[in-house]
Parts: structure tokens; sequence; C-alpha cells
């Protein structure tokens, strides 16, 4: 057990440059909202009868405040978003999702117009009426994309168009976002609105139809925010004997779990989903990695007279801006001074962030400054608090390499992305453990990531050496180490560290795409939205 000057300064010092999940987790990517990848899910589907596909959300442009008229929150037509698949271990892709974005005015090119006195003159607004699901007459500027698959490296290998199942149609649009309910109606208006923007696709080389579904959602991480960034302004060890459990029996005085503490609560993202079916994402092995990225082109000029059509000129060659694997790594793992060359950086060079890794930093800063506080609070001796087997061969096989006999490729070249093992089943909503494996739930992070994973607290566990101590993963729980490191290493890697903001599956649906309806700009009273059954 270590005291409250620990837990609270533990907190502080990983915390301190988290927004949410690799939400604005580099200096540079901060200029650019609409390209930062803000969260990315990689896991074997759960939805009934789905069991067979994998399912991949990227999520982009952090933070949105759903009142945030009259733009909202388009994608950047000018930019690449890709989801990159290494299906045989080697750092390399060998499958990529691409996307690229449109934007149009609806009324065939120009704006819609009103008579003003006799004179036609052009909205001042993006939506100037009721839109639903069959009628969209008053939506005035739309957003389509198109999806390529490349084969082999993403930039050299060979690019197909990915097209509608059910019309041929290889262009697709994407939901306005949700302005509120005098726009579309309640909740279940906008859902259907959204869902019948759902598309089944055919996928070169694949003869079972997936799915994809690009469109504004409801921020599925949840984190005690504001607490945090006020000096940590709670004591961040679990307070009850188990989470939810009401009895005051864990840490004296420690959090407890309460969704009021869930600052993101009413926060949005947009959402590019797609549901493959595994035999069209693995070659020989049943593990995949994957990440997310975003690319724009080098140079861009602005246009000196602005138009809707042409506000700027790119060109020159693709550059990536946001790269997303794993969540908080970029935050929590990567030396400041390197945050910008990650997000530019490709798994394959990876192992120029290989020092972050095998001997973390943020470890030995909490031990130089307080470890002689805590000694002098409880009256210890103790010679270090921060796990001591370096290399750290627990985080090199969290982040770099897959867990052995679980989701780590044969061969595997050491680089930080998602590995989902697809041979391994998915848990039904109802029985997923929302500490993944670190909870005897092997289809959970990290082995992939499912939206109601708990990345927050497995993180911080984690990275004070929970992987050094027994996981409930054999038989009826028992405890199992992994062999990676002694119990001895990491004195308090089984300490419940927890920022109280409870997550779950039962917080998202239960079916494709699994992220909520987003939450309305107006009224602003409105409900939180609730999982479906």
């Amino acid at each position: 057990m270590i005291t409250r000057i620990l837990a609270m300064t533990f907190i502080s010092l990983l915390t301190l440059n988290v927004s949410a999940s690799s939400h604005r987790e580099a200096p540079y990517i901060t200029k650019y909202p609409q390209v930062d990848a803000t969260d990315f899910y990689l896991f074997s589907s759960y939805e009934p009868g789905r069991e067979d596909y994998v399912t991949m959300i990227a999520n982009y442009i952090p933070a949105q405040a759903s009142y945030a008229g009259p733009n909202y929150f388009p994608f950047d037509p000018n930019a690449l978003y890709e989801i990159l698949i290494d299906n045989d271990g080697d750092a390399i892709e060998d499958l990529t999702f691409q996307f690229r974005f449109t934007n149009s005015l609806v009324n065939n090119g120009a704006p819609l117009s009103f008579d003003v006195g006799g004179t036609s003159v052009s909205s001042v607004l993006r939506n100037v009426g009721v839109l639903s699901t069959t009628d969209e007459g008053a939506l005035n500027h739309q957003e389509g994309y198109a999806i390529s698959l490349v084969r082999g490296m993403r930039r050299e290998g060979t690019a197909e168009a990915i097209t509608n199942a059910d019309t041929g149609a290889g262009e697709f649009r994407k939901p306005f976002d949700y302005a509120g309910t005098k726009t579309f109606g309640g909740p279940g208006q906008y859902d259907a609105y959204a869902r019948s923007f759902l598309s089944n696709i055919n996928i070169p080389g694949c003869t079972a139809p997936g799915r994809v579904f690009v469109g504004q959602r409801l921020e599925a991480f949840k984190i005690a925010l504001g607490e945090v960034f006020d000096l940590v302004n709670f004591v961040p060890i679990e307070g009850d004997s188990l989470p939810g459990a009401g009895d005051s029996l864990g840490f004296p005085g420690g959090i407890t779990q309460n969704s009021d503490r869930n600052a993101l609560e009413k926060n949005n993202v947009t959402s590019i989903a797609l549901e493959i079916h595994r035999d069209c994402l693995t070659d020989d092995d049943s593990v995949i990695g994957a990440w997310t990225a975003a690319s724009v082109r080098q140079a861009t000029i602005l246009n000196p007279t602005a138009t809707f059509a042409k506000p700027e000129v790119s060109g020159g060659a693709w550059t990536q801006v946001s790269r997303l694997g794993a969540p908080l790594v970029n935050e929590l793992v990567i030396g400041y001074d390197k945050k910008d060359l990650f997000n530019t950086s490709h798994p394959s060079g990876d192992g120029q962030f290989a020092t972050f890794v095998t001997n973390p930093v943020l470890p030995v800063i909490l031990n130089s400054l307080f470890l002689d506080a805590v000694n002098a609070t409880l009256g210890t001796s103790l010679t270090d608090l921060a796990p001591n087997n370096f290399p750290r061969s627990d985080l090199v096989t969290a982040f770099l390499t897959g867990f052995a006999g679980v989701n780590q490729p044969e061969g595997v070249v050491g680089s930080e992305m998602l590995r989902l093992n697809t041979a391994i089943a998915p848990t039904p909503r109802a029985n997923q453990s929302a500490f993944g494996v670190a909870g005897g739930d092997l289809a959970g992070f990290p082995n992939g990531r499912r939206p109601g994973d708990d990345s927050v607290d497995i993180a911080l566990r984690v990275v004070m050496g929970a992987l050094c101590h027994d996981l409930p993963l054999g038989e009826n729980g028992a405890g199992v180490n992994l062999g990676l490191c002694s119990p001895s290493d990491a004195p308090v890697g089984n300490v419940p560290f927890t920022d109280g903001a409870p997550l779950s599956a039962a917080d998202l649906d239960n079916q494709f795409p699994y992220l909520l309806t987003p939450y309305p700009g107006s009224p602003g009273n409105s409900p939180v939205p609730t999982a479906g059954e």
C-alpha cells in the first residue's frame, strides 16, 4: 500500500500532457485538429452474428463541442486518412485503407439562396431547415468520400477502389453532424438518419462484404479531466474493495467510481469505422497489427481570394502529420522533444524510440522527486518506488511486440501498433472486462482495443509494473505470472490506480459502429445518449 502523496504525484506526472487518449498529443498537431487522430480501436466484432469480422475505428477531430456551429466538423479534403494493417509482423503495412474526402455545395455547386426583397442572396448557414433520413434539401454543404485499398506499401502498392455493395458506386456520403433536436428531432431521429449512411462494401480480393460508417459519434473515452488538471484534486486509488462496490473498503480516502467525473461526457468525435472479415485481413498468421495515420501535402499555398471550392492549393509528396496505434504512447512514453517526430514516423523506424520504452523516464522522475517524502510519511526505508527491471521487458511486450501466445506474431519486428489475434473469439458485451487481459479477458486490450476497455486505468497500472505481478489468467481466475518480471521488480505494481471515471462495454452499443449517437448541439440540457441493446 502506498500513501496519498505517492498516488496523487504519480497521476499528476502521467496525466499533465493528456486531454484524452492521444488528443493533441504532440505540440505541432494542436494546429491541425482536422487531422489529429484521437483514438484507434481494433477488435474482433462482438455484435451477435458478426464474430468472424474485425472492427477498426479511427477517431479524429478531438474534443468537439456539440454546439460548435455554424460550420461544425468537416474532414479536410486536402488530407489523406489511412488505416494500415501489418499481417506478417515485419512492421511494414501490407494493407492500407485510404479515405479521401470532398466538400460540395449541394445545389449543383451553388449555395442555397433566398429571395430577399427581390434579390437572390446565398444562405449564411450550412443547414437552413429540418433534415431527415429522406430529406436533406435544407443542407447547404455536404461531405462525401472515396475509399481505396492498397496492397503492399501504402505509397508504392496497387490501389483499388472499394465500392458500395448495394449500388456499385464508389462515392460514399458522410452524415451532417448533430446540430440539434430542432434540426433532426430527438436522438432516435438522428440515429436513424446517421445509420442510413452505414454502407455494405465490396473489397477487392475479399469475397465477404464488409461495412463502413464515417460520421460524428459520442466520445467513448472517459477521464476525470478537470480534477486531474487541478493538481489532481482527488486520491487516485480505488476507494472500494472492487470498482463500484460502494463499500469504502479500498484505499482510505481513495476515489470511487462515478460517471459524473467524466469531463468529456458531452464531447463528440468523428469516426472512420470499418468492419472487415478476418480472412481478408490475415495472411499465414492469425495476428494482425494496425494503426491509423493522416497525411497532408508537403506544401500549401493559401488563396488570397479564397472561395469555397479553393481556399488553398496543395502539392508535393504526402507528409504524415498524425499517427496512432496503442493509446497514450505518445503522451506517456515518448520524450517531449520527440513527440512530433513520432507522429511523422513509421513503425519500421521505431528503433529510434526504443530507449523511451526500455528505460522510461516518468517512473524515474517520480522516484527522484518523491522517494524521501514517501519514506518520511510511511516511516519506511524504500530504496525505489519505480519498477527496476531494466530494460523494461514488460513495456517492450506491451507496446512493441505483443504477448507471446496471445497477440505476438511469428518473427515479430518490435514496433508500436495495436496487435490483435483474430483467432481469439470476441467476448460478448455483457461479459467483457474493462481491464482486458489484465482482467482475465483475452479478447481485450492490449490484445487489440475495444471502446469499452479502460485504457487510462490499464496504462497507469502497466507503467508502474502491473505486468510483473500475477494476472487472473489461470483456471477460475487463478493468478498467473507472465514471466516478464517479478513482483519484487515493481513495489507498487499491484496498486489499483484509477481516475474514478468508469468505463465499460455496457456504455457502448452492441452493434457496428459501437460508438453512441453524438451529443446534440441543442438543447444543452439533453440527456447524454445511452447504449442500446
